[in-house]
């Protein structure tokens, strides 16, 4: 069960590691535009489609990397004066009762809508841009699976602490 949840967590790790570099680059990319339509009264749209893909692409695959490192919104009034074993009990059930059916719906709901794009290779609607639109929907279901891979993950480092394991 440990080296399951490592391979999940360096999995997660990397992705979150990679996806950092995006935001430099979106920011470049960002600042371009603005010199491009200012500076010089012309636009490309490639360029400025590609800060919604980079965006999207933080978004969508950073959100389990942001779940392994307790980034996201919760209630904390009650939960920080849990002891650790109760707040065991509190992420599982969490992740049982919200995140895995809430990932398993993202993923049903999203499957055709994102196969009909590959299957047809959406590109822009917009002349000159980035011809990838099934690519940008690709990251919906991929988000999906890879915020309930990191909640199995989660859930299992639980069953640990319930169990009176050693944590990993």
């Amino acid at each position: 069960m440990t080296a399951f949840i490592l391979l999940i967590d360096r999995y997660t790790e990397l992705w979150g590691r990679l996806l950092a570099w995006c935001i430099p680059i979106m920011m470049a990319v960002t600042a371009g535009v603005v010199v491009m339509r200012y500076g010089f009264g012309a636009g490309i749209m490639a360029m400025q489609e590609s800060i919604t893909y980079l965006h999207g692409s933080i978004f969508m695959l950073g959100a389990a990397y942001t779940f392994k490192h307790g980034g996201h919104v919760r209630v904390d009034i009650l939960y920080q004066r849990f002891s650790p074993r109760t707040r065991a009990w509190v992420d599982s059930l969490g992740t049982l009762v919200f995140l895995l059916p809430l990932c398993g719906l993202i993923v049903f709901s999203s499957w055709e809508f994102t196969a009909k794009a590959w299957a047809i290779r959406e590109t822009s609607a917009e002349s000159g841009g980035i011809p990838g639109v099934f690519l940008l929907k690709s990251l919906i279901p991929l988000m999906a699976i890879n915020l309930a891979l990191q909640g199995v993950a989660e859930l299992l480092r639980n069953v640990r602490v319930l169990s009176g394991a050693p944590s990993c």
